[in-house]
């Protein structure tokens, strides 16, 4: 993979929050994607993460129950039941492995992220998530501690970057077409120091 299409490959992976849900993914492709994950970097090499993956509808509808879809978006409560996700990854820390997980699930959840992307698919890392009502949703054991859902499926909305504006507002907002727009910060902006 070239520089500039590893480039394409980031600026094309956005927080995806609308789906064709007729678009359905198998046990394979979810395996695929936790297998790119259990191959990151992990610290200490404890290896605490655990997985698990969802594609049945009464299970994905629970689970959707659990996610606080897009704060900045107060009129939107999340999308219809056509446009939900068609699968979930569910990452967890392991407390019988390690009580530290440092940034492994963050890790984890951008590969499995980007290995989506690469597959033509798209999805949300979440962290707005009702946990105890979760955990009770997909029976996961009290030594599993849940870090971050991942949601995935076939996208169907259009998101686009934008330079900050002038008044600094970094609210993602969606326009009259529905076209998503992310603000990001200017490159100048972010780098403090080089030598």
């Amino acid at each position: 993979m070239t520089p500039s299409s590893f480039k394409d490959l980031v600026k094309e992976n956005r927080s995806c929050r609308r789906f064709d849900n007729t678009h359905k993914l198998d046990e394979k492709t979810l395996r695929q994607l936790v297998e790119l994950a259990r191959n990151c970097a992990s610290a200490a090499n404890m290896q605490p993460l655990k997985y698990v993956i969802c594609r049945d509808e009464q299970k994905n509808a629970e689970i959707f129950s659990c996610l606080g879809w897009a704060a900045y978006l107060k009129d939107w409560k999340g999308p219809s039941k056509e446009e939900r996700p068609s699968a979930y990854i569910v990452i967890m820390g392991d407390h019988n492995i390690s009580d530290k997980f440092w940034c492994d699930h963050g890790i984890a959840a951008q590969t499995i992220l980007l290995g989506a992307r690469s597959m033509g698919l798209g999805g949300c890392m979440f962290g707005s998530i009702n946990i105890k009502k979760l955990k009770a949703s997909v029976n996961i054991g009290d030594h599993l501690e849940v870090k971050l859902v991942v949601a995935l499926g076939k996208p169907v909305e259009k998101i686009q970057i934008d330079e900050l504006n002038e008044n600094g507002d970094i609210k993602y907002w969606r326009d009259e077409n529905q076209v998503h727009h992310v603000p990001k910060r200017n490159l100048n902006d972010i780098i403090i120091g080089s030598w």
